[in-house]
C-alpha cells in the first residue's frame, strides 16, 4: 500500500513561507511601480497636447506664385504647455515651415496656433494658443537627473493619443545633431520607446516634473531615444519668448579639423593636438575683414581650445555677436593672435 503524503505539514510550510513573502515582496514593488507611474500620467497628460501641421508644395508645372493648386501635406507631434495662458514647448522640426499648425488639448479642445519661435539649433519651438487656466506641466532641473532614474514618456506617436511609455535613463552627456546641423550638449538618452509623434512630448521623473524635450529615436535601433534636456528648453524658450529667435554669432568661414603635427604642438605649446582649418572664407566677412586667411588653422578663441568645427559652434553663441575676439591660429611655422568682431547669424 502506497504511503499517502500530507499535502500540508508544518516543515513544508516552513520551508514555503520565504518563497511566498519572496512574492509578495515583488508584487509590492511591482504594485509600487505602478502607482508611481500611474500618478505621474494623472498630473502631466492634462498638459500633453497634440499637434498637426500643414505645408505647402506647388505641383509640377507650375512656376509662377499663385499658378495651380496647392496640395496640403499633413504631420503631426507633441508639445506640453508650460504657462496657463497657452504657450506650448515643441521641436522645431515639428513645426518648421508649417503652413498651418493645429493643438488639440487632452480634453479634445481644438484651437489654432501661432509659432513663437523656433531654434533648429536646438531642435526647439514655441507655440501658442488663444487659451487661458490651461494646465501647467511642472519644468524641472535636468542637472539633478542620474542614470538609471525611472523616467516616463508621454506623446502621441502615429496619432495614438497620450500614449505613455517608461524606461530609465540610459545615459547623459550625450551630444546629438540637429536638422540645423549644429550640436546639442548634454542630451539624455533613455530607452523609454519613443516612435513618429512622440516628438517634442516630455519625458518624465518619477515626481512628474518635465526633465526632457523627447527629441529623436535611431530608427534602427531599440532602446536608443534621446530628450533636449529641460534646462537647455527652458533657456531657449524664454528667448523665444521675447525675441521669436535666438541670436548667434558667425565669422563667415567653412572650416575643416586638422591634426596637428607633434612637432607644431611642441613648438607652440598647444594643449591640444587638432584645430580648425579655414577651408574657405566668406569674401567680406568678418574673418576675412579680420585678416584671416584660407590655410590658417584656429587653436584658440579667447583662450579657449578649439579642436573641432562643434568647438567654434558653441563659443559663437550670441554673447560674442559684435564684441572684439582674439583667435589664435597658426599660419606656417608661426603662431599669429588676430582679433575678429563676429557678426549676427541672418
Amino acid at each position: 500500500m502506497a504511503n499517502i503524503i500530507p499535502l500540508s505539514t508544518s516543515t513544508s510550510s516552513s520551508e514555503r513561507r520565504p518563497e511566498q513573502a519572496q512574492h509578495n515582496g515583488d508584487l509590492e514593488v511591482l504594485d509600487a511601480y505602478s502607482a508611481a507611474v500611474t500618478k505621474v500620467v494623472d498630473k502631466v497628460s492634462p498638459t500633453v497636447v497634440k499637434i498637426d501641421v500643414s505645408h505647402h508644395y506647388r505641383r509640377r508645372g507650375f512656376r509662377h506664385r499663385g499658378e495651380g493648386e496647392h496640395d496640403r501635406v499633413t504631420g503631426s507631434g507633441s508639445g506640453v504647455i508650460f504657462t496657463p495662458d497657452g504657450f506650448i514647448l515643441t521641436n522645431s522640426h515639428v513645426i518648421h515651415r508649417a503652413a498651418a499648425i493645429n493643438v488639440v488639448l487632452a480634453d479634445g479642445r481644438e484651437f489654432k496656433a501661432d509659432l513663437v519661435g523656433d531654434d533648429p539649433f536646438t531642435d526647439l519651438a514655441v507655440v501658442r494658443i488663444d487659451a487661458q487656466d490651461l494646465p501647467v506641466a511642472e519644468l524641472g532641473d535636468s542637472q539633478a537627473i542620474r542614470i538609471g532614474q525611472l523616467v516616463i514618456a508621454i506623446g502621441n506617436p502615429f496619432g495614438f493619443q497620450a500614449t505613455v511609455t517608461t524606461g530609465v535613463v540610459s545615459a547623459l552627456g550625450r551630444s546629438l545633431r540637429t536638422e540645423g546641423g549644429r550640436l546639442v550638449d548634454n542630451v539624455i538618452q533613455t530607452d523609454a520607446a519613443l516612435n513618429p509623434g512622440n516628438s517634442g512630448g516630455p519625458l518624465v521623473n518619477s515626481r512628474g516634473e518635465v526633465v526632457g524635450i523627447n527629441t529623436a529615436a535611431i530608427p534602427w535601433a531599440q532602446g536608443i531615444c534621446f530628450s533636449i534636456p529641460v534646462n537647455t528648453a527652458k533657456l531657449i524658450a524664454a528667448r523665444l519668448m521675447k525675441d521669436g529667435k535666438v541670436s548667434r554669432a558667425f565669422l563667415g568661414i567653412a572650416g575643416q579639423v586638422l591634426e596637428l603635427s607633434r612637432a607644431a604642438v611642441r613648438a607652440h605649446q598647444l594643449t591640444g593636438s587638432r584645430g580648425v582649418m579655414i577651408a574657405s572664407a566668406e569674401k567680406n566677412g568678418p574673418a576675412e575683414k579680420a585678416g584671416l586667411q584660407v590655410g590658417d588653422v584656429i587653436v584658440e578663441a579667447d583662450g579657449k581650445r578649439v579642436e573641432s568645427i562643434d568647438d567654434l559652434h558653441r563659443f559663437l553663441s550670441s554673447d560674442v555677436i559684435g564684441k572684439s575676439v582674439r583667435f589664435t591660429i597658426l599660419r606656417l611655422e608661426k603662431n599669429l593672435i588676430l582679433s575678429v568682431i563676429p557678426l549676427e547669424l541672418k
